[in-house]
């Protein structure tokens, strides 16, 4: 089993930054997918970044050039750095990653809890 725990989330005012913490641990032989979501209130989820085991990113439209995801695979965890916040990035934020348990199984999804991340003056 495979947990992911997110940290970093918080209340912050318009314009400003946070650095959201996704740390994966339990059996893990490797990490291929890892993503970050978010939920408005009221709003569908919807993917904000994703990179893969190689550091390869995509970003949806609205964050990019705001917001920069990165991962340490030595720690099993991966960041979203968000700068220029504002009230419309207010969600639950939330990763997710793709997971092996060993070089024979097959990739499996997991999710964290999520953090609630407010922007607000």
């Amino acid at each position: 089993q495979v947990q992911l725990v997110e940290s970093g989330g918080g209340l912050v005012q318009p314009g400003g930054s946070l650095k959201l913490s996704c740390a994966a641990s339990g059996s893990i032989f490797s990490i291929l997918a890892m993503n970050w979501y978010r939920q408005a209130p009221g709003k569908q989820r919807e993917l904000v970044a994703g990179i893969n085991s190689v550091g390869s990113t995509n970003y949806a439209d609205s964050v990019k050039g705001r917001f920069t995801i990165s991962r340490d695979n030595a720690k099993n965890t991966m960041y979203l750095q968000m700068n220029s916040l504002n009230a419309e990035d207010t969600a639950v934020y939330s990763c997710n990653a793709f997971v092996r348990a060993s070089h024979w199984d097959a990739p499996k999804n997991y999710w964290g809890q999520g953090t609630q991340v407010t922007v607000s003056s």
